[in-house]
């Protein structure tokens, strides 16, 4: 599945008017607009998916740069990221999650001073 990034639509698009626009492209699979939490307005962009990426370049070249009621739509591809490393407990096979590290104390000769508390 290749995702596609869909901006500059109209505001009032609802994703069923998103999904016709693209389908005679290619099957899309699933559609996402992205909206405020807040208030639910739209944000003005939409992710979707579709099977190929060749319905998804297909759907690019032919509407990237088209004027719907005086906005222009920008599709752009979605590159893949690679999926996130797992990482195993250190009781298993000795990993560790990567940023945290044991620390030692500090030397005898060396006090850190402490924060002066307030009086009152």
């Amino acid at each position: 599945m290749t995702k596609l990034f869909i901006g500059g639509f109209p505001l009032d698009m609802q994703e069923m008017e998103l999904v016709q626009l693209v389908s005679p492209f290619g099957t899309v699979d699933t559609i996402k607009i992205v909206r405020d939490k807040k208030s639910g307005e739209c944000k003005g962009y939409a992710f979707l998916e579709m099977k190929g990426l060749a319905d998804a370049e297909n759907a690019m070249d032919a509407l990237n740069g088209t004027m719907i009621k005086d906005r222009v739509l920008s599709l752009n591809i979605v590159a893949e990221k690679p999926p996130a490393p797992k990482y195993s407990s250190s009781k298993n096979y000795g990993g560790s999650k990567p940023g945290f590290s044991r620390t030692t104390k500090q030397a005898e000769g060396s006090v850190k001073p402490k924060r002066p508390r307030k009086q009152f």
